[in-house]
Protein backbone atom coordinates (compact mmCIF):
# COMPACT_ATOMS: atom_id res chain seq x y z
CA UNK A 1 0.00 0.00 0.00
CA UNK A 2 1.23 3.46 -0.84
CA UNK A 3 3.89 2.40 -3.37
CA UNK A 4 4.33 4.44 -6.55
CA UNK A 5 2.44 3.25 -9.62
CA UNK A 6 3.81 5.68 -12.25
CA UNK A 7 6.26 8.52 -12.60
CA UNK A 8 5.21 11.78 -10.86
CA UNK A 9 3.24 14.25 -13.00
CA UNK A 10 5.10 17.52 -13.58
CA UNK A 11 3.05 20.72 -13.30
CA UNK A 12 3.66 23.53 -15.76
CA UNK A 13 2.39 26.41 -13.56
CA UNK A 14 4.82 25.48 -10.77
CA UNK A 15 7.84 23.36 -11.73
CA UNK A 16 8.69 22.71 -8.07
CA UNK A 17 5.49 20.69 -7.64
CA UNK A 18 4.95 17.11 -8.74
CA UNK A 19 1.75 15.08 -8.47
CA UNK A 20 2.06 11.49 -7.37
CA UNK A 21 -0.21 8.90 -5.76
CA UNK A 22 0.85 7.36 -2.50
CA UNK A 23 -2.01 5.92 -0.50
CA UNK A 24 -0.14 6.34 2.76
CA UNK A 25 0.32 10.11 2.21
CA UNK A 26 -2.97 11.84 1.40
CA UNK A 27 -3.58 15.60 1.73
CA UNK A 28 -6.99 17.27 1.91
CA UNK A 29 -8.12 19.26 -1.18
CA UNK A 30 -4.88 18.49 -3.04
CA UNK A 31 -6.96 17.65 -6.13
CA UNK A 32 -7.34 21.40 -6.65
CA UNK A 33 -3.72 21.47 -7.81
CA UNK A 34 -4.75 19.55 -10.94
CA UNK A 35 -7.57 22.04 -11.53
CA UNK A 36 -4.97 24.81 -11.20
CA UNK A 37 -2.86 23.07 -13.85
CA UNK A 38 -5.88 22.94 -16.17
CA UNK A 39 -6.58 26.66 -15.84
CA UNK A 40 -2.90 27.37 -16.48
CA UNK A 41 -3.00 25.41 -19.74
CA UNK A 42 -6.23 27.10 -20.81
CA UNK A 43 -4.70 30.54 -20.18
CA UNK A 44 -7.34 31.53 -17.63
CA UNK A 45 -5.26 34.26 -16.01
CA UNK A 46 -4.82 36.11 -19.30
CA UNK A 47 -8.55 35.79 -20.05
CA UNK A 48 -9.41 37.21 -16.62
CA UNK A 49 -7.16 40.22 -17.25
CA UNK A 50 -8.81 40.76 -20.64
CA UNK A 51 -12.44 40.41 -19.54
CA UNK A 52 -12.59 41.80 -15.98
CA UNK A 53 -11.70 45.27 -14.75
CA UNK A 54 -10.06 46.26 -11.47
CA UNK A 55 -9.85 49.87 -10.32
CA UNK A 56 -7.64 49.21 -7.26
CA UNK A 57 -4.29 50.91 -6.99
CA UNK A 58 -1.04 50.38 -5.07
CA UNK A 59 -1.12 48.35 -1.85
CA UNK A 60 -4.83 47.66 -2.27
CA UNK A 61 -3.88 45.32 -5.10
CA UNK A 62 -1.76 42.82 -3.15
CA UNK A 63 -4.11 40.03 -4.33
CA UNK A 64 -4.61 40.09 -8.08
CA UNK A 65 -8.04 39.82 -9.68
CA UNK A 66 -7.08 36.42 -11.10
CA UNK A 67 -6.08 35.07 -7.70
CA UNK A 68 -9.23 36.33 -5.94
CA UNK A 69 -11.40 34.73 -8.61
CA UNK A 70 -9.41 31.49 -8.33
CA UNK A 71 -9.75 31.39 -4.55
CA UNK A 72 -13.48 32.08 -4.78
CA UNK A 73 -14.09 29.40 -7.42
CA UNK A 74 -11.70 26.80 -6.01
CA UNK A 75 -13.13 27.03 -2.49
CA UNK A 76 -16.57 26.24 -3.90
CA UNK A 77 -15.15 23.35 -5.92
CA UNK A 78 -13.80 21.96 -2.64
CA UNK A 79 -17.23 22.27 -1.00
CA UNK A 80 -16.75 25.52 0.94
CA UNK A 81 -19.84 27.38 -0.27
CA UNK A 82 -19.54 30.46 1.93
CA UNK A 83 -16.82 32.49 3.65
CA UNK A 84 -17.01 30.76 7.02
CA UNK A 85 -13.88 28.74 6.25
CA UNK A 86 -11.91 31.55 4.57
CA UNK A 87 -9.61 32.21 7.54
CA UNK A 88 -8.69 28.53 7.87
CA UNK A 89 -8.20 28.15 4.11
CA UNK A 90 -5.90 31.18 4.08
CA UNK A 91 -3.29 29.03 5.83
CA UNK A 92 -4.07 25.84 3.91
CA UNK A 93 -1.03 24.58 1.93
CA UNK A 94 -3.12 23.75 -1.15
CA UNK A 95 -4.70 27.20 -1.40
CA UNK A 96 -1.33 28.83 -0.93
CA UNK A 97 0.25 26.70 -3.67
CA UNK A 98 -2.42 27.50 -6.27
CA UNK A 99 -1.65 31.21 -5.90
CA UNK A 100 1.13 33.11 -7.63
CA UNK A 101 4.68 32.56 -6.36
CA UNK A 102 5.02 36.04 -4.81
CA UNK A 103 2.35 35.31 -2.16
CA UNK A 104 3.17 31.69 -1.29
CA UNK A 105 4.57 32.76 2.08
CA UNK A 106 1.83 35.30 2.77
CA UNK A 107 -1.22 33.04 2.64
CA UNK A 108 -4.55 33.33 0.85
CA UNK A 109 -7.02 36.22 1.07
CA UNK A 110 -9.08 36.59 4.26
CA UNK A 111 -12.84 36.98 4.70
CA UNK A 112 -13.11 40.81 4.36
CA UNK A 113 -11.20 40.82 1.06
CA UNK A 114 -13.24 37.95 -0.39
CA UNK A 115 -16.50 39.53 0.76
CA UNK A 116 -15.61 42.83 -0.93
CA UNK A 117 -14.54 40.96 -4.05
CA UNK A 118 -17.79 39.01 -4.34
CA UNK A 119 -20.26 41.72 -3.36
CA UNK A 120 -18.71 44.88 -4.78
CA UNK A 121 -16.08 44.23 -7.44
CA UNK A 122 -17.66 41.33 -9.31
CA UNK A 123 -21.17 42.83 -9.18
CA UNK A 124 -20.20 45.90 -11.21
CA UNK A 125 -22.02 45.93 -14.54
CA UNK A 126 -18.86 45.71 -16.64
CA UNK A 127 -17.65 42.70 -14.64
CA UNK A 128 -20.98 40.87 -14.84
CA UNK A 129 -20.71 41.18 -18.62
CA UNK A 130 -17.04 40.20 -18.40
CA UNK A 131 -17.86 37.05 -16.42
CA UNK A 132 -20.18 35.87 -19.19
CA UNK A 133 -17.46 36.50 -21.76
CA UNK A 134 -14.87 34.81 -19.54
CA UNK A 135 -17.01 31.67 -19.28
CA UNK A 136 -17.50 31.58 -23.05
CA UNK A 137 -13.84 32.20 -23.89
CA UNK A 138 -12.57 29.59 -21.39
CA UNK A 139 -14.84 26.93 -22.85
CA UNK A 140 -13.76 28.04 -26.31
CA UNK A 141 -10.13 27.42 -25.35
CA UNK A 142 -11.01 23.91 -24.22
CA UNK A 143 -13.06 23.20 -27.34
CA UNK A 144 -10.14 24.16 -29.55
CA UNK A 145 -8.51 20.93 -28.38
CA UNK A 146 -11.41 18.98 -29.90
CA UNK A 147 -10.95 18.13 -33.59
CA UNK A 148 -14.57 17.12 -34.20
CA UNK A 149 -16.23 18.63 -37.29
CA UNK A 150 -19.65 18.67 -35.60
CA UNK A 151 -20.84 20.65 -32.59
CA UNK A 152 -23.99 19.80 -30.64
CA UNK A 153 -25.60 22.48 -28.45
CA UNK A 154 -28.25 21.58 -25.86
CA UNK A 155 -30.79 24.27 -25.03
CA UNK A 156 -33.06 23.90 -22.03
CA UNK A 157 -35.17 26.00 -19.67
CA UNK A 158 -35.53 25.57 -15.94
CA UNK A 159 -37.43 26.78 -12.90
CA UNK A 160 -35.86 29.30 -10.52
CA UNK A 161 -38.33 29.73 -7.61
CA UNK A 162 -38.53 33.06 -5.82
CA UNK A 163 -39.77 34.14 -2.40
CA UNK A 164 -41.67 37.36 -1.92
CA UNK A 165 -42.19 39.94 -4.65
CA UNK A 166 -39.28 39.88 -7.11
CA UNK A 167 -39.16 42.00 -10.26
CA UNK A 168 -39.83 39.86 -13.35
CA UNK A 169 -41.11 36.84 -11.44
CA UNK A 170 -44.52 35.39 -12.35
CA UNK A 171 -46.65 32.30 -11.85
CA UNK A 172 -45.73 29.43 -14.18
CA UNK A 173 -48.50 26.90 -14.75
CA UNK A 174 -46.15 24.09 -15.75
CA UNK A 175 -43.98 24.34 -12.65
CA UNK A 176 -46.95 25.45 -10.50
CA UNK A 177 -44.89 28.09 -8.75
CA UNK A 178 -43.94 31.75 -8.82
CA UNK A 179 -40.53 31.78 -10.43
CA UNK A 180 -38.16 32.96 -13.12
CA UNK A 181 -37.92 30.81 -16.25
CA UNK A 182 -34.24 31.03 -17.33
CA UNK A 183 -32.89 29.59 -20.57
CA UNK A 184 -29.57 27.70 -20.66
CA UNK A 185 -27.23 26.67 -23.46
CA UNK A 186 -24.87 23.69 -22.99
CA UNK A 187 -22.25 22.06 -25.17
CA UNK A 188 -22.03 18.31 -25.72
CA UNK A 189 -19.82 17.94 -22.61
CA UNK A 190 -22.45 19.47 -20.34
CA UNK A 191 -20.64 22.80 -19.89
CA UNK A 192 -22.92 25.84 -19.58
CA UNK A 193 -22.09 28.20 -22.44
CA UNK A 194 -24.66 30.90 -21.70
CA UNK A 195 -27.75 31.69 -19.65
CA UNK A 196 -30.63 34.12 -20.08
CA UNK A 197 -32.86 35.20 -17.19
CA UNK A 198 -36.52 35.44 -18.28
CA UNK A 199 -39.83 36.24 -16.53
CA UNK A 200 -41.61 33.27 -15.03
CA UNK A 201 -44.53 33.32 -17.46
CA UNK A 202 -42.45 33.25 -20.67
CA UNK A 203 -43.18 30.23 -22.87
CA UNK A 204 -40.26 27.77 -23.11
CA UNK A 205 -39.40 28.11 -26.84
CA UNK A 206 -39.67 31.92 -26.96
CA UNK A 207 -36.49 33.48 -28.39
CA UNK A 208 -34.82 30.07 -28.15
CA UNK A 209 -33.32 29.85 -31.63
CA UNK A 210 -32.12 33.47 -31.68
CA UNK A 211 -30.51 32.92 -28.26
CA UNK A 212 -28.77 29.81 -29.58
CA UNK A 213 -27.61 31.38 -32.86
CA UNK A 214 -26.19 34.55 -31.28
CA UNK A 215 -24.03 32.49 -28.96
CA UNK A 216 -22.91 29.85 -31.43
CA UNK A 217 -20.63 32.03 -33.58
CA UNK A 218 -17.43 30.69 -31.99
CA UNK A 219 -18.60 27.11 -32.50
CA UNK A 220 -19.80 27.83 -36.03
CA UNK A 221 -16.35 29.05 -37.12
CA UNK A 222 -14.70 25.74 -36.29
CA UNK A 223 -17.48 23.27 -37.15
CA UNK A 224 -18.72 22.33 -40.60
CA UNK A 225 -22.06 21.29 -39.11
CA UNK A 226 -23.76 22.78 -36.08
CA UNK A 227 -26.70 21.01 -34.47
CA UNK A 228 -28.95 22.35 -31.74
CA UNK A 229 -31.10 20.21 -29.50
CA UNK A 230 -33.83 21.68 -27.37
CA UNK A 231 -35.60 20.09 -24.46
CA UNK A 232 -38.81 21.90 -23.54
CA UNK A 233 -41.32 21.18 -20.76
CA UNK A 234 -44.71 19.81 -21.77
CA UNK A 235 -47.91 19.73 -19.66
CA UNK A 236 -46.81 16.31 -18.35
CA UNK A 237 -43.66 16.91 -16.30
CA UNK A 238 -42.31 13.47 -17.14
CA UNK A 239 -42.37 14.03 -20.88
CA UNK A 240 -40.05 16.09 -23.02
CA UNK A 241 -39.72 16.78 -26.71
CA UNK A 242 -36.39 16.72 -28.51
CA UNK A 243 -35.71 18.22 -31.87
CA UNK A 244 -32.69 18.91 -33.98
CA UNK A 245 -32.20 21.40 -36.74
CA UNK A 246 -29.14 22.30 -38.75
CA UNK A 247 -28.15 25.95 -38.35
Amino acid sequence: MGEKQNQPFQLSFNASLKVDFQGSRVASDSGLILVRELDERLGLEKLIEEQLSDSRQGLNKQFTLAYLLRQSVYSRLAGYEDLNDAERLAADPTFRLISSQNIWNRGAALTPTLHWFGTELLTREENLIGLMALNWETLGQAECLDTSDRVVLDMDSSESPVHGVQEGSAYNGHFESVCYHPLFLFNSHGDCLAAKLRPGNVHSPKAGMSFCCRRSNVNRRRASKLLSRRTRPLPNRRSTKHWRSAV
